[in-house]
């Protein structure tokens, strides 16, 4: 780890203390959001100190043009900025003239900020001495309503300590905010109009190229130890922000408290020229309500959601405190309400990596969904891939592809690749192949196979051509191979035969073959109706099936595993423990020269494969090759921890899979990366998930039937999380000699113990 400030809480991300060479990290890990919008933890008042300012709306960015020395055929045009957008958390305080500012104030004392992760609210408290001698306590309180999602409040609370003073408010709104990260420094936002009226504010302004109109709303009300103030306001204005002013004398120990109520209102939902009056109606419905009646909604609205998703730990508060961090921040950001959405690795948190969606959403987050809400979320995440399939199979035609073949991009927001480093855009092309076992993972969990016929199968049709013509005949090998690819180990790049692309590659092949197969004896309507839409041909079928049972895969005899690539073992084999640990991460301290001619690998690469694909190897055949290459990964991706966890549990090996645990779970508080400043790392937090479910637990789908191998990492003393399975919820608790099952549902279920089948009655417990 790099830091260790949070305090360990069951329910709560806590800080105590002010250190300004923090506020960056303490800004990511205490991030807010509802799904629709989300904030950095900026401090409302002003802050000159070094900080990351972020506040974003889901689904709105900018095409911001590509950087590049070289430009190569085919490279994306653009890569997509996930925009900051206007800030409305904004309030200036001065008191006796002073401004309010912790990085200029004498001394700063009982800082704490806690972000309460039962309940879904970020605080802060504070006590401090200014320049002017006058001592403040300061309290606030602010969240992202649920209920509500295009509004938030904030409650503002401020107490003079040691003399009366005139305490002057400053609530605004500033459209006049720039992207951390931008490419040419363009102007992102075109501001239209800046209005208020009464005690409401607006800021109409829209994205420059993509033409996102949105409307940033305020609300705001004065209070004087709880009884509402009528303070006189002057309002300035400029062309980028509107500002009220409200002033007051306040006595020694009295409370002044600013409620304010603010957020986004956003042509995907409304039309743009109505965005101001449903603004409007928003902030009148919120003030009515009030913060009180909406902190209990929200209170009410998050109680609902850790019914179904907590994972709860007794005996270690770091690893309890770690998995409910993760589920908060994944409900942070999506929560499948809109089927044009997807799962940012960023999130809300920062503007790293651009885009709305990777590969991540398909590996990783679709079994967190399918298990902790109802299936048709995880069924908009596949809808969203269906809608974007003829951008797919454009992306392909522009790198030299035909008849209806599709290359998913590695990066997008509209279905079109913005994802601008060579080696990613059109070299990890294994992201197909994720789409494509996405498919199969939530037929085979769900039951439901409605969407293979609807939509899927389509998907798979064009992601087959692909691979059939991405690869090449090797006279030499007599073989089928495929070129010039990174894999999941992004620190291999335009290698040959990496076994993981090639292995989800033969895959793809046989099971859209099977589906086919399938769909001729059960669904002969639909699939003539899929095969006249996308012209399918019998050869097509047998070209599928002929590249599949003869694609190559690298070998080694002497070590007894697949190669993770041909060149892999001309590499000079120097494991992590013998690198120093001043040259950790190394994607911060070498070369990337150095890098490629390294063994180290970034995350599980062949690994991965053997994840995706676990029934399909023997374990003796796991240990070979997690023996082999586990002591090269340096587990510098977010993605790496929790797929190594799986595999270390897999095999009976629980203090490594623990500490891989630890290591997922706490990535970003421990901040294991040193980069969690500029964002946390949201879709790994579903592995975590998947850590403690499919490797503590041992959860797979088994012949139809959900299978358990529970085991419990020695610091614990027991664990229990939910499983929504086929519309029914079981309940899991693991203790140190026994495991309880419970079942809410109407029939009864069977599932596999330990490779034994077990009968649970509804409202009934069963203890194994």
């Amino acid at each position: 780890m790099n830091q260790d400030y949070i305090v360990p809480n069951n329910w709560s991300i806590i800080e105590e203390g002010f250190e300004a060479d923090r506020v960056k990290s303490s800004e990511s890990i205490f991030s807010i959001g509802n799904g629709a919008m989300g904030q950095r933890a900026n401090f409302e008042e002003h802050y000159s100190g070094k900080t990351f300012q972020g506040s974003y709306v889901a689904g709105v960015y900018y095409p911001d043009k590509t950087r590049v020395g070289w430009w190569k055929n085919g490279y994306p045009e653009y890569f997509a900025k996930v925009l900051n957008a206007p800030n409305w958390i904004g309030i200036n305080v001065t008191i006796n003239g002073e401004a309010l500012d912790l990085a200029a104030c004498k001394e700063v004392r009982k800082f704490r900020r806690e972000l309460n992760m039962k309940e879904g609210w970020l605080s802060r408290s504070f006590e401090v001495t200014l320049q002017n001698s006058i001592e403040l306590m300061v309290e606030t309180k602010r969240f992202l309503s649920l209920d509500m999602d295009e509004v938030g409040v904030i409650q503002y609370n401020v107490s003079p300590l040691n003399n009366d003073a005139q305490i002057v408010f400053e609530p605004y709104l500033d459209a006049g905010i720039t992207n951390e990260d931008s490419n040419w420094d363009d102007k992102f936002w075109n501001i239209l109009s800046v209005d208020s009226e009464a005690d409401q504010a607006f800021i109409v302004s829209h994205t420059m190229i993509t033409n996102f109109h949105v409307c940033t709303a305020m609300q705001t009300q004065l209070s004087l130890n709880g009884n509402a103030l009528n303070a006189n306001k002057t309002i300035d204005k400029t062309e980028k922000t509107i500002t009220f002013e409200y002033s007051s004398k306040v006595n020694k120990g009295d409370r002044l408290t600013m409620t304010k109520f603010g957020g986004y209102t956003v042509d995907r939902y409304h039309d743009k020229n109505d965005l101001v009056s449903v603004a409007k109606k928003t902030l009148n419905k919120a003030s009515k309500l009030g913060f009180d009646q909406m902190l209990e909604d929200q209170k009410a609205a998050w109680a609902k959601i850790w019914k179904m998703s907590d994972i709860t730990i007794e005996g270690d508060v770091r690893a309890q405190q770690g998995i409910r961090f993760n589920i908060m921040q994944l409900n942070h950001t999506y929560l499948g309400k809109d089927a044009r959405l997807n799962i940012g690795p960023k999130g809300f948190t920062g503007e790293k990596y651009g885009g709305s969606t990777y590969w991540d959403t398909e590996a990783y987050c679709i079994p967190f969904y399918m298990a902790t809400k109802d299936q048709e979320v995880a069924r908009n995440l596949l809808t969203y891939r269906y809608n974007h399939l003829e951008k797919a199979i454009e992306n392909a035609e522009k790198l030299g592809f035909t008849d209806g073949a599709a290359l998913y991009p590695m990066v997008t927001m509209n279905g079109e690749e913005c994802h601008n480093e060579w080696e990613i855009t059109f070299q990890e092309i294994h992201r197909n192949g994720a789409i494509a076992f996405a498919i199969f993972n939530f037929h085979r969990y769900t039951g439901d196979f409605s969407y293979i016929p609807e939509k899927g199968l389509e998907v798979l049709i064009a992601i087959a051509r692909f691979w059939k013509q991405r690869a090449t005949f090797s006279t030499y090998r007599n073989k089928y191979v495929i070129l010039g690819v990174t894999g999941p180990n992004e620190y291999e790049n335009n290698i040959n035969n990496n076994f993981h692309t090639n292995y989800i590659a033969q895959w793809c092949l046989n099971y859209t073959l099977e589906i086919i197969s399938k769909m001729k004896d059960e669904y002969a309507s639909d699939l003539k109706r899929v095969v006249d839409k996308t012209n399918l041909l019998d050869s097509e079928l047998s070209d599928w099936k002929e590249l599949a049972s003869n694609i190559y895969f690298p070998y080694s005899e002497e070590h007894q595993v697949f190669l993770q690539q041909d060149g892999f073992l001309d590499k000079e084999l120097i494991t992590v423990k013998d690198l120093p640990r001043s040259e950790r991460p190394i994607n911060q301290t070498w070369s990337w020269d150095r890098i490629l001619r390294s063994p180290y690998i970034k995350q599980a690469d062949t690994l991965q494969g053997f994840y995706f694909f676990e029934d399909q190897f023997t374990m003796e055949e796991l240990e070979r090759h997690f023996d082999f290459y586990e002591p090269f990964t340096v587990h510098e991706s977010s993605l790496s921890p929790c797929v190594h966890s799986i595999q270390a549990a897999k095999l009976g090996r629980m203090e490594q899979a623990y500490q891989f645990y630890l290591r997922t779970s706490r990535l970003d508080l421990d901040d294991y990366n040193h980069e969690v400043e500029e964002g946390l790392h949201i879709t790994s937090m579903a592995g975590t998930w998947m850590s403690i479910v499919e490797g503590f637990g041992g959860m797979r789908v088994v012949d139809n039937k959900l299978s358990f191998e529970p085991q419990i990492p020695e610091q614990w003393d027991s664990y229990s999380f939910k499983i929504n399975f086929r519309n029914q919820i079981l309940e899991i608790h693991v203790g140190k000699t026994e495991t309880k099952f419970g079942l809410e549902g109407d029939e009864a279920m069977d599932i596999l113990v330990n490779g034994k089948v077990v009968t649970i009655n509804p409202d009934a417990i069963v203890t194994v």
